[in-house]
């Protein structure tokens, strides 16, 4: 016996926001500087939990700029920190935000800032190819 048309049609509705969500947070992350070219599939369960605890997207952004902010905009004297291995690493700065409520001006601030850093790896993404060197901006 098939559930009724309405229960399907909410139920397919759901399956598609949760997975536009995690599509969303996943692109996002392999955009930024340091991640890798690809997500795994723990990033992806992740990033489903995250959808699961209703963090919004916004939250999951600016922690994400927050935390690539502090990472990169360091001196180039400093040693350079390791790659950033795992979606996890923005557990931190997502409590973060949500817990501090940042100004959306202070995350536009930060989030022009490491732009040049964003744009550095896109042709990483179009070849599949990490070829970049030091991405920090003095």
């Amino acid at each position: 016996m098939k559930p009724p048309r309405a229960a399907r049609k909410s139920r397919d509705h759901a399956i598609r926001t949760r997975l536009a969500y995690v599509d969303a947070v996943v692109t996002n992350y392999v955009r930024l500087p340091g991640t890798p070219l690809r997500a795994s599939r723990q990033d992806r369960h992740f990033a489903g939990s995250l959808y699961e605890q209703r963090v919004p997207l916004r939250a999951v952004y600016a922690a994400f700029v927050l935390a690539i902010a502090r990472r990169e905009l360091r001196s180039a004297s400093l040693p350079r920190l390791p790659a950033i291995r795992t979606l996890r690493f923005f557990q931190a700065a997502i409590d973060e935000v949500l817990k501090a409520q940042l100004d959306p001006a202070y995350v536009h601030y930060l989030a022009a800032k490491i732009t040049p850093l964003v744009a550095q790896k896109q042709p990483a993404l179009r070849t599949g190819r990490d070829d970049t060197s030091d991405s920090r901006v003095s």
